[in-house]
């Protein structure tokens, strides 16, 4: 049977993958100096021009996915008695997941039966968006929905997803360490390495001094965790600094051969936690 497969805009999967692959979306809202703004995969979301006001120093705050939104989307499906499965973004970092599942129960009083499979992915950016990305293939593959939720539940804990933070004052002005922390990273130029653990949480891993030894950080790790490499397509993200991700790219390249490296920018959602300057890579490795 005919599935359709909905994800939420914190996958940040190029805008060409999503509609090569019809793939639905859920939209996160940002609210940055006082505007409101729709995270709509760069359909009409300028992300250079958000990245600069990063860059300049906006704080921008991020909205879940409220019930409302996801009833009358899940609904359109329901009623076309069209199946559904929704990847989302990882439980321990939003609330999305769970007004998704108080959405269906709601549902489920009102239909009956209710063909909606909801995925905790555990996970953020690409690394949520690689899973999409691989499921939508074995979709067009003639996969069926039950075997596609299946693969995706063992999978999903062996997504790597190894992050850098170029802006350590970013994430003091956004609250997430304290004034003396980043002065003192500052001063030091202490780029943080994070990693997104099991349960799905992002998590300080090691502290690199320098820039390019951070990016040479998330190689080496990358490499010493993946498995099947030439089978796979990876991504690598960023936020604003493309050259970088260029780097990062050869940097994979001259070491190991893959099927696919495919660089591209994170979504405003994600960015806006990040900062101006993050950069990550995205695979699947030995299960964490």
């Amino acid at each position: 049977m005919e599935y359709q497969i909905i994800t939420d805009s914190c996958c940040d999967l190029p805008l060409d993958i999503m509609k090569e692959y019809n793939i639905e979306v859920f939209n996160f809202v940002i609210s940055i100096e006082n505007e409101e703004l729709i995270d709509d995969m760069g359909l009409t979301f300028n992300k250079d021009q958000f990245f600069k006001r990063l860059k300049d120093g906006a704080i921008a705050s991020t909205s879940q996915v409220n019930v409302h939104t996801y009833i009358e989307k899940f609904k359109q499906y329901i009623e076309k008695d069209k199946p559904v499965i929704y990847l989302a973004f990882s439980s321990e970092l939003s609330g999305s997941y769970n007004n998704a599942v108080q959405a269906i129960n709601i549902l489920k009083e009102e239909y009956g039966t209710v063909e909606i499979s909801i995925v905790d992915t555990r996970a953020a950016s690409l690394g949520q968006g690689l899973l999409v990305y691989e499921a939508a293939k074995r979709k067009r593959e003639g996969m069926s929905l039950s075997d596609v939720v299946e693969w995706i539940e063992e999978v999903k804990n062996s997504v790597h997803s190894w992050v850098t933070v170029d802006d350590i004052k970013h994430l003091q002005r956004g609250g997430r360490i304290s004034a003396t922390a980043a002065t003192v990273g500052s001063i030091l130029s202490i780029k943080p390495i994070i990693v997104m653990t099991s349960e799905g949480k992002l998590v300080p891993f090691s502290k690199v001094r320098g820039r390019k030894k951070s990016l040479h950080f998330l190689v080496d790790k990358t490499l010493e965790g993946i498995i099947e490499p030439e089978s796979q397509t990876i991504f690598i993200g960023h936020v604003g600094v493309l050259e970088d991700a260029e780097y990062v790219k050869e940097l994979l390249e001259s070491r190991q051969k893959f099927k696919q490296v495919v660089i591209t920018s994170y979504g405003p959602t994600v960015a806006s936690h990040t900062g101006f300057g993050s950069l990550a890579v995205f695979s699947f490795g030995k299960e964490k």
